[in-house]
């Protein structure tokens, strides 16, 4: 069984299926067939990456990647397939899809990706700029409909998700059927990890409370993926850990 990172961007249009989701069942194909909570944390999660907001890039509403984790025992050619497939199938007509496979396994420089991805999201990159990268260190790197401009995405959330420090995992967190989102629902930190499958809590601050940590949850509960770890960000407010608000997590 082999691990490998994949990363697809610009595969939606408005009122469309989300890149997100189309990430979401790529992972389901490709994971082997074990109950959900029986992944580990590493594959369980699609983290989004925000990339840069400017005139000159086309984007739907936010150009983020969506990047994903798997462990496989197809060999390359079926796993590429199984994703081209999936993508042409489920992309929207307008889309520029773009896919982005790293063998996780392989020799490759993680200071060139992750440099390539944080600069993707404060300047324009070109495809060119992409595919002289990928060649570099042996990215397989490809367009699937459009202009192919996803593939600059594609490459750029492969070093933010190898970063360890930056993305926000896709959907949120269930805290049980019954869990009503108006609510106030205290947790400690070791009951809030295993009932989501995070790995930890990590302040805005950058510190890790303790498994016996009270923590009052409302709302949506969104996670993070931050010191290389899949973690709830939470912030003290009047002497009380939250969860952190949609302004805290807007960086992510």
């Amino acid at each position: 069984m082999k691990a490998w990172l994949i990363c697809i961007d610009d595969t939606d249009d408005i009122g469309t299926k989300g890149t997100g989701e189309i990430a979401e069942e790529i992972a389901a194909k490709l994971a082997p067939l074990v109950p959900q909570d029986a992944r580990p944390a590493i594959t369980r999660f699609v983290t989004r990456h925000q990339l840069f907001v400017h005139p000159d890039i086309p984007y739907t509403s936010h150009n983020s990647a969506m990047c994903f984790q798997v462990e496989t025992d197809f060999d390359f050619a079926e796993l590429k397939a199984i994703c081209i497939a999936h993508l042409k199938q489920e992309s929207a007509a307008a889309a520029d899809p773009g896919l982005a496979i790293l063998d996780l396994e392989s020799d490759y420089n993680i200071g060139q990706l992750i440099a390539f991805g944080k600069q993707s999201k404060v300047e324009v990159k070109t495809k060119e700029q992409a595919y002289q990268l990928a060649a570099e260190l042996g990215v397989d790197l490809s367009e699937h409909g459009g202009t192919g401009q996803g593939i600059i995405g594609s490459l750029a959330g492969l070093g933010l998700r190898l970063s360890g420090q930056d993305g926000r995992v896709k959907g949120q967190l269930s805290l049980g059927e019954d869990h009503d989102e108006s609510a106030v629902v205290q947790l400690s930190v070791a009951q809030m990890l295993k009932q989501t499958g995070l790995q930890a809590a990590i302040t805005t601050t950058g510190e890790i409370l303790n498994h016996d940590t009270q923590i009052n949850l409302t709302g949506q509960i969104k996670a993070v993926y931050t010191q290389h770890q899949f973690a709830l960000l939470v912030s003290n407010e009047s002497g009380e850990w939250r969860n952190a608000t949609k302004q805290q997590l807007k960086p992510y």
